[in-house]
């Protein structure tokens, strides 16, 4: 007779799923946002790799410069198109880690906060994809996506796809640090503190809730 056997993980991974036994905060002035963004290889989520990974947290709309993370990736895989956008690979002096390494200490940092990335479906499918690769399941942590959030304001335009670039421009943010993964989530984080501030001044009784609804949700998130 065979026993069905409760599949085990790792004590990392344990002890992410912990943070989500306790009372998920909903008041948006006490919960704390992790804004994330990844350098990768290239755009194709199935072959391509993290290179590094950035994070910035953000509570009361207060981006909360002591509370981030940053790491990169050991790569054996080369892609010169996209070297030239972020040129990590082409710079030796970055302390790199193990794909394992950076996905332990990602969840150890990241908990139970809500993340927030721009066009957060890539981000988070290249997560997920590491975290299959280590036999785990995909995150838990709910997402919001800065892209859909302008969309929510009254500010929108009859276009349908915006860039960091061009929301940074909109909203008068300097591009420091751009297409390194630090420094895309600070731009993303001030992007974000901008307009949840837009967003309640529109709707003085904005939740979490109304935050998290995406019409044009695909599936990745």
């Amino acid at each position: 007779m065979k026993w069905f056997k409760r599949k085990t993980y790792p004590p990392f991974w344990d002890s992410y799923l912990n943070y989500f036994k306790e009372e998920q905060n909903t008041n948006l002035e006490e919960i704390r946002f992790v804004i994330f963004d990844t350098e990768t290889t290239g755009l194709d989520t199935k072959n391509d790799r993290i290179l590094s990974i950035g994070t910035i947290a953000v509570i009361n709309n207060t981006i909360k410069v002591n509370d981030n993370l940053e790491n990169y990736l050991n790569q054996d895989f080369f892609n010169t198109e996209t070297v030239k956008i972020h040129g990590l690979l082409s710079d030796k002096k970055e302390n790199k880690i193990e794909e394992k390494e950076a996905i332990i200490q990602f969840l150890e940092h990241i908990k139970n906060a809500i993340l927030v990335a721009h066009h957060a479906a890539f981000d988070i499918t290249m997560i997920n994809n590491a975290l299959i690769r280590l036999n785990l399941p995909k995150l838990k942590n709910k997402v919001l996506d800065t892209g859909q959030l302008y969309k929510k304001t009254k500010k929108v335009t009859t276009q349908n796809h915006f860039s960091l670039d061009q929301l940074a421009e909109k909203f008068n943010i300097p591009l420091h640090d751009r297409h390194t993964a630090s420094g895309d989530a600070y731009i993303t984080a001030i992007l974000f503190v901008k307009l949840i501030v837009i967003l309640k001044k529109e709707n003085p009784n904005l939740s979490l809730n109304q935050l998290l609804q995406n019409k044009e949700r695909r599936g990745l998130l």
